[in-house]
Order: structure tokens, then sequence, then C-alpha cells
């Protein structure tokens, strides 16, 4: 029993050492647990109470950590990764209805805000109709002067998510789960305006007569 209480010891000691060598943190708590787990072994078969408490009451904290960073990484990749639906945010923000013909902003106008569509269409300036779950005025937060690139007006009546740039602001740096949303979707958006950019140079390029005509 002594030589099987002192190996389980010597585990213990050997994985706290090991986390010192972690460099992300899901790796480190599932050794503090195992660390846990051996040292509990050894307070109990050497009678160490102090070290049997202290690591009866590190384990379960240690596992509640390892599940939160489990579900934060989850949340992580699935705003990475998943569709761009941002009806979480309905506790973020408020209800503002649009009537049929609203302009929402103008071209120039200080952004102070952005938009999740529930119901409703409305157009860009550049004739882009968007719908549900699509978010609008996204990119004037991000911009140095915070200023409305193209103007939008509701073309369908409908409800939309207003987030204000002062929680947008908070749960960009708070919220992973939304920092990772977000930069997704800007990046996107700037994809297909790239794309409908060269759709629209290709469609207006004069056309070229081949050689020997």
């Amino acid at each position: 029993m002594i030589e099987v209480a002192e190996l389980t010891g010597y585990l213990a000691a050997a994985l706290v050492f090991t986390t010192f060598y972690m460099k992300t943190m899901v790796p480190l708590r599932i050794l503090g647990l195992c660390s846990n787990v051996a040292f509990i072994t050894y307070g109990f078969l050497e009678d160490l109470h102090p070290v049997l408490i202290l690591h009866s009451i590190l384990l379960p904290l240690n596992a509640v950590r390892l599940h939160q960073m489990l579900r934060l990484t989850r949340d992580v990749r699935e705003a990475a990764f998943g569709d761009l639906n941002m009806g979480w945010l309905k506790s973020y923000g408020s209800v503002q209805h649009a009537r049929d013909g609203e302009v929402l902003f103008s071209k120039g106008d200080v952004a102070d805000s952005m938009f999740v569509v529930v119901s409703g269409r409305y157009r860009l300036e550049n004739g882009t109709e968007i719908t549900a779950p699509h978010v609008i005025g996204e990119f004037a937060l991000l911009a140095p002067d915070r200023r409305r690139t193209q103007a939008i007006r509701c073309v369908a009546a409908g409800t939309l998510l207003r987030v204000s740039y002062g929680d947008f602001e908070q749960l960009f740096f708070q919220n992973p789960k939304f920092g990772f949303y977000f930069l997704h979707l800007v990046t996107r958006r700037l994809f297909e305006n790239v794309e409908q950019l060269e759709a629209e140079r290709t469609r207006h390029r004069p056309a070229t007569n081949s050689p020997g005509r």
C-alpha cells in the first residue's frame, strides 16, 4: 500500500509539473483534473486530510472550468462556420417597425446602430434587396468616421431588430461568439461586394474584336 501511495503521489506531482508546459486552456484543465484525481487517491491512501480536502474542492472547480471552455470553443466554432442567422441577438436589441417607403438611413449619416431583418424587404442604393435574416448597416460601425456608405429604403413593411453602437461594442469585446460571427458576416459581405463590382466591370467593359477581323 505504501508503494502504491508513493507512486500515486509522484504521478500527481508529475501531472502538476506538466500543466506548466500547457499553452492552451483545455489541455491544462484536463491535466488539472487528472492531477486532482491522483492527489485525492494519494491523500486517501496516506491519510493526508488537507491534500484530500483541497483536491476534492479543486476537482469540481476544474470540471466546471473545462465545461465552460468546451462550450465556448463550440460556440466560437458555430459562430465562425455556422450560418449567419443572428436571431440569438434578440435579447440584446430593440424592435423597430419600418413602413413601406421609409428611409432607414441615408448615405453619409453617422452610424449609431445596425439592424437585423426580422421581416419585410429593404433595398440599397445599388438595387440590392435585403430580407430576413440578413443584417443592415454593419459596415459603417467599423468605418473610421462611422458614416453610412449607402442609403436604404423599406420596400415592404416589416420589423427590424436594432442593435445600438454601444451594445454592439460591448458584445464585440465581451462575447467571442458575437465577435467571430460578426467578422464572418463582414468578410462574406466584402467578398459579395467584390464579386458584384467584378460583375459590373465585366458588364460595362467594351467588347474587343478578335484578331483577324
